[in-house]
């Protein structure tokens, strides 16, 4: 039996500290208790960490949390994880082992299942290099995907591009020495502290990088709107890439600015932007 919860704010379940009530909110805590949940409420929406969604002012009907499917295993290289997994925890559980291939991904919030789901990436790593097969969730029966099925590209997947939902993952690693692995995501981990505003709630970078050469927080910032708000919604002093809850901004103050932002990139650099966050 899943764990229930009614009315739960689902800005306490977003890194962007922003969402009205999920009237009924499930945590199934086995892949079995989720496929019941999918199947008893098929419109529900599904939320890991909640580091890259702007969850609505006035609230969804049912949101079912993957959080309770946090198990995971290591055999030799490989390291079979449920969709729940911090995608930080298992960083550190690889590195402890002398593996690497995560650690340019250390300091990304989410979970495993919403890596893959978007194909995280950072400093020139992605979750597609390290991806061996997915278990996943279609609709209406679980199948298994080898890595070339997976459709993966900049920050898309078959998974997102079909809505289907991932349950299992196996990622294959490489033999390292740990302290080198250690040090690598403790230089990554500064280089995003000096960088990147994490001191307050934002659910990263807010939009897409539209081209190799286009850098979106430089776009931006050119045009003289580091600092801008529209209500407690803020483009970000430290990095115009990331709009931030100054501590009581709401989803339509966020969605506002980033239309603002969206229309005046595209008037003087011609260039359309699309949101990297998933708005409900």
């Amino acid at each position: 039996m899943c764990r229930q919860f009614f009315d739960e704010p689902l800005s306490l379940h977003t890194s962007f500290r922003i969402g009205g009530p999920a009237r009924l909110f499930l945590v199934p805590e086995s892949v079995e208790q989720l496929l019941c949940a999918l199947k008893s409420f098929p419109g529900a929406r599904l939320l890991g960490k909640g580091t890259n969604v702007l969850a609505p002012d006035e609230g969804v009907d049912v949101v079912i949390s993957t959080l309770g499917l946090n198990k995971f295993r290591f055999d030799e290289n490989l390291v079979m994880s449920e969709a729940g997994v911090l995608l930080s925890k298992l960083c550190v559980e690889s590195a402890e082992r002398g593996l690497s291939g995560l650690e340019l991904l250390y300091g990304i919030p989410g979970t495993i299942g919403g890596a893959i789901f978007m194909n995280a990436g950072a400093y020139g790593a992605q979750m597609a290099d390290v991806v061996e097969w997915v278990e996943c969730f279609d609709g209406e029966r679980v199948r298994v995907l080898q890595r070339n099925q997976l459709e993966f590209s900049y920050r898309d997947s078959v998974f997102k591009k079909r809505k289907w939902l991932v349950l299992r993952a196996c990622l294959r690693l490489t033999k390292s020495d740990p302290e080198a692995v250690r040090s690598k995501m403790e230089e990554i981990m500064k280089r995003r502290l000096e960088t990147q505003p994490l001191d307050v709630p934002s659910a990263g970078s807010f939009f897409k990088r539209p081209r190799d050469n286009f850098y979106v927080g430089k776009a931006i910032e050119q045009l003289g709107l580091k600092g801008f708000r529209i209500g407690d919604a803020q483009i970000s002093t430290k990095h115009a890439g990331f709009i931030v809850n100054l501590g009581s901004a709401t989803a339509r103050d966020v969605i506002s600015l980033a239309q603002t932002v969206k229309g005046l990139v595209e008037k003087h650099f011609n260039v359309a932007l699309e949101p990297e966050v998933d708005i409900w």
